[in-house]
């Protein structure tokens, strides 16, 4: 009897490691190894006095002592401060906007135009947007020439001598840059739920806010945790629109000084070894702060 000879069986899952070869490669060569590098170096005395290099000599948990007993604390609230002021409006001012524009009862035209004009910001570098703020409310600037010449004040206002006045310009900064891209995240998190659920709650006699709070809100969880923990980790990140703000003196009286403009300021004197140590410290309070986030964001599906 004739056999029919066997197929030589084929394997494409090579292709597949094959095809995410470069990216792993990439990441092992750019971030790992650097990573692992910087936690090595916190635990070293190396820094530049003068010409003279010093180190790397091993002093083990030193820089992560002598960090605390810093500025590092305040700087940290500054840090927690100037994301408050931009996050908060940021989230409501964008849930609002969401709900309102994938609303069919409010039948809103010129979606797409809408869309694109608040996303729009977004795609300014903030090195831009610092500079605009920067001209728009310096003493002899736009801002105060309008308040003068409708008599409102007498005397220019120094917005950028002020604690105040520097923390809200850069909250703000920081607001509209983001507010558009959370807003169209929240907007396709919306978009997939079913319209069968918003059309039952309509027969059941759901109010818009119970709608929003009950159905809306739950049922974009993922999507809320996601824009949560982008911004925390955004947030604990921020350099450059304070940096650029304040010529990197994180003025007045360094109350708008961040830990990364802290951490440039190691890197900038050489100190690499307290530079690492602080990184440390940024990392480990990303992971804390985004796994309370994750936490909060997402309870048992028992607790609806």
């Amino acid at each position: 009897m004739f056999m029919k000879p066997k197929r030589k069986k084929v394997n494409y899952s090579k292709w597949g490691y094959i095809f995410i070869l470069p990216f792993f490669l990439s990441f092992f060569i750019f971030s790992l190894i650097p990573l692992v590098d910087t936690i090595r170096y916190s635990f070293y005395e190396y820094y530049r006095s003068g010409i003279k290099e010093i180190g790397p000599n091993f002093i083990g948990m030193f820089n992560y002592t002598e960090l605390l007993k810093s500025d590092m604390l305040k700087y940290a609230g500054n840090t927690l401060i100037l994301w408050l002021i931009g996050f908060i409006p940021q989230i409501v001012i964008a849930l609002l906007l969401a709900s309102w524009f994938v609303d069919i009862r409010l039948k809103i035209r010129g979606q797409q135009f809408f869309k694109v004009v608040i996303y729009l910001p977004n795609l300014i570098m903030a090195s831009a947007f610092a500079m605009l703020f920067f001209t728009l409310f310096s003493n002899k600037g736009p801002i105060n020439s309008i308040l003068l010449s409708a008599g409102l004040i007498s005397t220019p206002v120094d917005f950028m001598g002020s604690v105040f006045g520097t923390r809200s310009l850069i909250g703000s900064m920081n607001f509209l840059m983001w507010f558009g891209n959370t807003t169209i995240m929240l907007m396709a998190a919306i978009m997939g739920i079913s319209p069968d659920v918003f059309e039952a709650s309509e027969i059941d006699g759901c109010n818009s806010r119970q709608r929003f709070f009950k159905i809306t809100l739950p049922l974009i969880r993922p999507i809320l945790a996601y824009t949560l923990i982008t911004s925390v980790i955004g947030g604990l990140q921020m350099f450059d629109v304070p940096q650029i703000l304040t010529n990197g003196q994180g003025n007045p009286d360094r109350t708008s000084m961040t830990l990364i403009m802290f951490l440039n300021s190691h890197l900038k004197s050489k100190n690499y070894g307290m530079a690492g140590a602080l990184s440390v410290y940024l990392f480990i309070v990303s992971g804390i702060l985004c796994f309370i986030v994750y936490r909060i964001t997402n309870g048992k599906d028992s607790d609806y």
